[in-house]
């Protein structure tokens, strides 16, 4: 059981109102019985039980969450609500077909909508706001990797608007960052608070029968049973849904690397340093650069930013401590006020951090084994936001026998294979962190490409 306050976990979990901080669940107090069992209390997990109590009332569904529901990365992350989908369009079909990889993109599209339905349904506060996502190019190269972006997505089919290319005075008006050169844009995002979210949909799912068993701490799942510390559940259909915390499953310590990514929020900004930074709409931010960053103006009008850049640990151990890392929070606010120097002078209120689910080849996925009635969606490489909806309705589809356009999305039933053994597993996440961290670096001081960056993105499969 956990041992801090949960309002520390994040600035989504602090400014959380009270009644949805409350307990939603028990914990497990001895062995029982479900039709479907769920490993995990975050989107996932919950998203696969709102859709599957709406699918069939009837089924006895039990939720087993060893903190509290929303406790990792749908109660931490930097809660963009996108279209993006880890494996690329080429790579999809690859493994596919042309058209099978657009459909892929264009139900990741109809999803971010989805979620805004559903709250607006069960009338969730979420404090949405559908401002798409503004992609900076602030150097040479990455303006020439916006318009290539921009061609490629025409020759797959999708106009304008779905991305756009912005020239230089468009784009600084969108977004008051420095040196920017031009951009990328496209409407296909939300800015939300995750932690309202996820608080509130588990609140949807106990309401529909689901039992959520809190403080229940699943130690390993196998075809017909999940054990855990307090008892065992029976179950036909079990669901993982751990993402970042699948290694803690007996048998899966290779499964998913947990990777860490970092976050920090200001104190709410004067209007005055917002005329200067722009995101009156509240779209989502990034620039080019490889190591990944990623920001939003939230409805307080604070900044929440983050990115990756936190040191994979060996054993994929996971710890409280890891959830802040000084060197890594000073260095994302280095990158935040090179990019707004108005914000120099501002308090960092939060800073924050969790683990993020990443599989060996960088490909989310989802499936349900019929005749062992194991079923799964993970792996989301810090997208999950909007890809965990589109998992859970699609298990819920597979669980009830339902063929539909979702079940046939080719990230329906993809299998990674498995990370590496240490020592070698620690030696390749890092040398990736390494990598793309010099490739930044390398690329703004000389100006030409980093041919170990465009090496490693082809190993990944893009």
């Amino acid at each position: 059981m956990i041992s801090v306050d949960l309002r520390q976990l994040s600035l989504w979990w602090d400014t959380l109102p009270a009644d949805l901080r409350r307990p939603l669940g028990t914990p497990l107090t001895g062995d029982t019985t479900a039709d479907v069992a769920i490993v995990g209390a975050g989107y996932t997990g919950l998203w696969t039980a709102y859709y599957l109590a709406r699918r069939d009332p009837s089924l006895r569904i039990a939720i087993l969450e060893a903190e509290e529901a929303g406790f990792g990365a749908s109660g931490r992350n930097g809660g963009w609500a996108s279209a993006l989908f880890p494996a690329s369009l080429d790579a999809l079909a690859r493994a596919s077909s042309r058209d099978a990889a657009v459909r892929m993109k264009r139900h990741m599209i109809a999803s971010v909508d989805e979620i805004a339905r559903v709250a607006e349904l069960e009338g969730w506060d979420i404090q949405w706001a559908k401002g798409g996502t503004i992609m900076a190019a602030r150097t040479p190269l990455q303006w020439s990797d916006a318009q290539e972006e921009v061609a490629t997505a025409r020759r797959w089919g999708f106009s304008a608007d779905h991305l756009e290319l912005l020239g230089p005075q468009e784009a600084r008006a969108r977004l008051g960052a420095t040196d920017v050169l031009g951009a990328t844009y496209t409407p296909d995002c939300g800015a939300l608070h995750p932690a309202r979210l996820v608080r509130q949909l588990a609140g949807a799912a106990v309401r529909s029968g689901a039992r959520l068993h809190e403080h229940t701490r699943v130690t390993s799942i196998e075809p017909g049973i999940v054990r855990t510390e307090h008892g065992n559940v029976r179950a036909e259909v079990i669901v993982r849904a751990t993402e970042g915390y699948t290694r803690t499953l007996a048998g899966h310590t290779r499964t998913l690397a947990p990777v860490y990514s970092m976050m920090l929020a200001t104190e709410p900004l004067p209007s005055t340093t917002w005329d200067e930074i722009g995101l009156a709409d509240r779209a989502t931010f990034a620039d080019g650069r490889h190591l990944i960053i990623y920001g939003q103006r939230t409805a307080d009008g604070r900044i929440a930013f983050g990115g990756r850049g936190a040191p994979y640990a060996y054993g994929s151990r996971i710890s409280a401590e890891q959830d802040r890392d000084p060197a890594v929070h000073a260095a994302l606010w280095e990158v935040l006020t090179d990019m707004f120097p108005a914000l120099s002078t501002a308090a960092v209120t939060h800073t924050w951090g969790g683990p993020l689910g990443i599989p060996r080849d960088w490909w989310a996925s989802c499936g349900f084994d019929r005749s062992t009635g194991m079923a799964w969606s993970g792996g989301y490489v810090g997208d999950g936001v909007t890809t965990s909806n589109l998992g859970g309705r699609t298990l819920a589809d597979l669980i009830t026998g339902e063929q539909t356009e979702l079940t046939d999305l080719p990230w329906v039933g993809h299998r990674s294979r498995p990370w590496e053994p240490e020592p070698f597993r620690w030696m390749g996440a890092n040398l990736g962190l390494r990598v793309m961290t010099g490739a930044d670096s390398s690329e703004a001081r000389t100006g030409r490409r980093s041919r170990a960056a465009a090496l490693f993105a082809r190993k990944l499969g893009h």
